[in-house]
């Protein structure tokens, strides 16, 4: 049974003495932050395993050259990233209609299925590259209908003035999940390859339980249920393309994440070229998120408050250049360090969009927003993988990596062109305050 919680403070007066000080003296918060922390890690490291599967099978079984290996991982992000596409609408406005514990909830237990069935064809000795595009399409479709649902809910249990210091802590629990998964699952994998599902399995349904266990959101409102869906996702796209400084934080992490992801192609570097194998690869893909995590944490005790698009842009700039570092580095260490200080870059976009969209989205259409903010984070990521598996085949994994990171530098200053709100902005206030 849900119950009605009283209205939080205005942003812009101080908490009382009555008032939390921090987030995670909110009972349902901690709870929340423990159900993300569990689902990243388990999602982040069944990601990472399925992608160094495809490419060990695609190489041994297959007797794929790299291009044409590198070739199938692009084709796994497409994989992940087409019912996200088709979902993302569905999402946002099941995210506003229903019980936003109980959409989460549901959708974390189906990944907790498709992580069994990994592990059972592991078990079986089921190897097959099809069999493997068919798990990652049904992760992507889990994964879609739980982020909507998970980000609405934040604002729901903590007060306004302190959602600054929330959403640092939301990034730390996703940074440190990120960092985890990725990093123990390459030693799990090595150890016995069925064993990252089983443990993902339980830490989904931790996650799961976690969320259910959120008592306080307050109810949703009889109107959201009888508005005509379709009308509810035009709602969610005319909100964002009214707020233009919300839409080029959007577009512009969507267009250079595009271009200058390199995850897709970290089992490349891992096998063929590092030479570091399956322990490496985990120890690679928590890299940028260890970076992430220390600038998370930075934040959670002093948010980010001025010159905001300036420094967004400086920081996607900065990701671009980190981006091109890690591709042309054969040394190991100097590869993981490219990697952390390209996720620390990354974070401050992170927090700007973040911060922008639970601070000036009503939440009636907080779902739908997040919905459609995610779609491009997954856009992104997995048509970046795309991309950069298209870019191997034909530039070589070096190429790839240091033309996307290239590419992120070019559309970095297109957009600070296309949208002077970004380079302008100073705060995160509701009217925008600019610089003259």
């Amino acid at each position: 049974m849900q119950h009605r919680v009283n209205p939080p403070p205005s942003p812009s007066q101080p908490l009382t003495q009555t008032q939390p000080t921090s987030p995670l003296r909110i009972a349902d918060y901690r709870k929340f932050w423990l159900a993300r922390f569990t689902a990243v890690t388990a999602t982040t490291g069944m990601v990472v395993i399925i992608g160094y599967q495809l490419y060990d099978i695609a190489r041994s079984q297959y007797a794929m050259t790299i291009q044409e290996a590198a070739f199938q991982l692009g084709l796994l992000g497409f994989a992940q990233f087409v019912p996200m596409f088709l979902f993302t609408p569905v999402a946002g406005v099941v995210a506003d209609r229903f019980d936003r514990r109980k959409v989460a909830a549901a959708a974390t237990l189906a990944d907790l299925l498709i992580a069994l069935g990994l592990g059972i064809s592991i078990a079986l000795e089921v190897k097959s590259l099809p069999l493997l595009f068919t798990f990652a399409a049904l992760h992507g479709s889990a994964r879609v209908f739980v982020n909507p649902a998970m980000s609405a809910i934040a604002p729901n249990i903590v007060p306004e003035a302190l959602i600054p210091r929330a959403i640092a802590l939301n990034s730390i629990a996703w940074q440190a999940g990120t960092v985890i998964g990725p990093a123990t699952y390459g030693f799990l994998f090595a150890s016995d390859r069925a064993l990252p599902y089983w443990v993902s399995a339980g830490l989904l349904a931790m996650a799961a339980s976690c969320t259910l266990a959120i008592s306080s959101l307050p109810p949703v409102a009889a109107e959201a249920r009888r508005k005509n869906p379709i009308r509810q996702i035009r709602e969610g796209f005319r909100f964002i393309r009214g707020e233009r400084f919300l839409l080029g934080c959007i577009t512009l992490d969507l267009f250079a994440v595009l271009f200058g992801g390199a995850t897709a192609l970290l089992p490349v570097f891992a096998r063929d070229i590092l030479h570091v194998g399956p322990e490496g690869l985990g120890q690679m893909r928590a890299a940028p998120a260890f970076g992430a995590a220390l600038v998370a944490l930075w934040f959670a005790y002093r948010p980010l408050a001025k010159d905001v698009g300036t420094k967004m842009l400086l920081a996607v700039i900065g990701y671009g250049a980190m981006t091109v570092g890690f591709g042309y580095s054969r040394i190991f260490l100097l590869s993981l360090a490219f990697l952390a200080l390209l996720g620390a870059a990354d974070m401050i976009s992170v927090f700007i969009r973040s911060s922008l969209i639970q601070l000036r989205t009503p939440d009636e259409v907080r779902g739908r927003v997040s919905a459609i903010s995610g779609l491009a984070v997954s856009a992104s990521n997995e048509l970046g993988e795309m991309q950069s598996g298209i870019a191997a085949a034909l530039l070589g994994a070096t190429g790839a990596v240091v033309f996307g990171g290239g590419g992120a530098i070019v559309i970095t200053l297109v957009w600070a062109w296309l949208f002077p709100e970004i380079r302008r902005a100073r705060t995160f206030s509701s009217r925008w305050e600019q610089k003259p």
